[in-house]
């Protein structure tokens, strides 16, 4: 079964806002058996809007609509939907009703007529209704695909799907089972993978496509497979995945989308260990990427991000001497950083990085790109020096990558 996003907003294409709801439907559309073939994006412009409706219907079951129901005058998909189906507006009460009781109870600015014109809809639509917001879902039908107008609001948006969207589709449509299976590799490129895991991919049944999805420091590695018998299915891509164990377990971290910040917060919880941070140049960045997870305060106790070189001096006690001899950027510096964070937060485990991220050479004479990643443990300090390139942000998010590397491979050794 095929399905296609359509996203309405000059917004969008002008840069100002990114689509991240294309991202959320197609996630959801996938768990319940729906293929998205194609993910469109287009101005609010009546002619432009009709074009992709037409050639959406040719292609797909589903047609999902995020955006333009605001009640503005750019906001024109819902007129756009009456030329398609050439149907016209009618007043919904209780849409009418639910927009009063928006407004009464949590909107401190008066009803206005603009407001109440959201609750025209077309008369061939069934009505979905939106618990958080004034602009209704719509669903609508033409030669047999399902054309389902959405908020581009995304919490709104978001509510809708799981609440009338999905449930409709499932109800509605036969559906296969979509499986994927995703493993989670470290440390090791997408070219070098592959040439591990040559023989292994070569003799893998043709049910079952691989997809190699790199990023900084980081490869997952995801088993797609298609069919009506689910646990046929999850036998087969589970039996193809466990032979890439002894091929490449070393760099396995974990299955699925559990990121490494959540697999060293299970391992440090189940350990009843704890973990402090002194960031220089990823200023803060180890530290936000941890207290994301729900829960981190079990074993994270906090970070020193010591930026500037007085910084290390005064708040992580680095000694002024030892920047002296060896700058601020180097293996002494990393270790004492790592060292004292450990003491000063009364942590197992700490993290420290010291580095260069460009444009200029700040405060030590490495070259840019060059950093110094420091892990504290129980039983000891180290640090390893790393040349990340000369792109200041992929500087950043590879060492940040790199010392969660270094990190989890400590804690399993402890």
């Amino acid at each position: 079964m095929q399905a296609e996003i359509i996203t309405i907003g000059d917004e969008i294409l002008i840069g100002q806002i990114v689509d991240s709801n294309s991202a959320f439907i197609a996630k959801e559309l996938n768990k319940v058996g729906v293929s998205v073939y194609q993910i469109t994006s287009i101005q609010d412009d009546k002619v432009h809007i009709l074009d992709s409706l037409r050639q959406a219907n040719q292609r797909s079951q589903v047609v999902i609509i995020t955006g333009g129901l605001g009640p503005t005058k750019d906001d024109i998909t819902k007129h756009t939907l009456c030329e398609y189906f050439t149907d016209t507006l009618i007043e919904n009460s209780e849409v009418l009703a639910h927009i009063e009781m928006l407004f009464a109870k949590y909107i401190s600015t008066p009803i206005s007529d603009l407001n109440r014109q959201q609750a025209m809809v077309p008369t061939k639509a069934t009505v979905l209704k939106n618990e958080f917001g004034t602009a209704p879902g719509l669903w609508m039908q033409k030669d047999g695909t399902s054309f389902i107008s959405m908020p581009g609001v995304p919490f709104e948006m978001k509510n809708l799907m799981k609440s009338a969207v999905l449930p409709r589709i499932i109800s509605q449509y036969e559906r296969p089972y979509i499986l994927h299976k995703t493993i989670m590799t470290y440390g090791l490129g997408e070219s070098a993978i592959a040439e591990k895991i040559e023989d292994w991919e070569n003799n893998l049944p043709s049910s079952i496509k691989l997809a190699y999805l790199p990023s900084l420091g980081r490869v997952r590695l995801r088993l797609s497979s298609k069919g009506r018998d689910k646990e046929k299915l999850q036998a087969i891509v589970n039996e193809e995945a466990k032979k890439l164990y002894p091929l490449i377990g070393d760099i396995i971290y974990g299955e699925e989308d559990e990121s490494i910040e959540v697999s060293i917060g299970n391992l440090l919880t189940d350990k009843k260990l704890t973990l402090a941070t002194a960031e220089s140049f990823t200023g803060g960045k180890i530290a936000e990427q941890l207290t994301a997870i729900p829960g981190t305060s079990k074993y994270f106790k906090g970070s020193i991000v010591s930026y500037a070189t007085e910084a290390k001096v005064n708040l992580l006690r680095v000694d002024a001497d030892l920047i002296k001899k060896h700058s601020v950027v180097s293996e002494e510096v990393a270790v004492a950083m790592a060292r004292n964070a450990k003491e000063i937060l009364n942590t197992d485990f700490a993290i420290a990085t010291t580095g260069n991220a460009g444009p200029t050479k700040g405060d030590s004479d490495e070259p840019v790109g060059t950093v110094y990643i420091a892990i504290s443990t129980p039983k000891h300090t180290f640090a390893q020096k790393f040349t990340m390139g000369n792109h200041r942000e992929r500087i950043v998010q590879k060492s940040v990558n790199k010392a969660f590397e270094l990190l989890q491979k400590e804690i399993l050794n402890f």
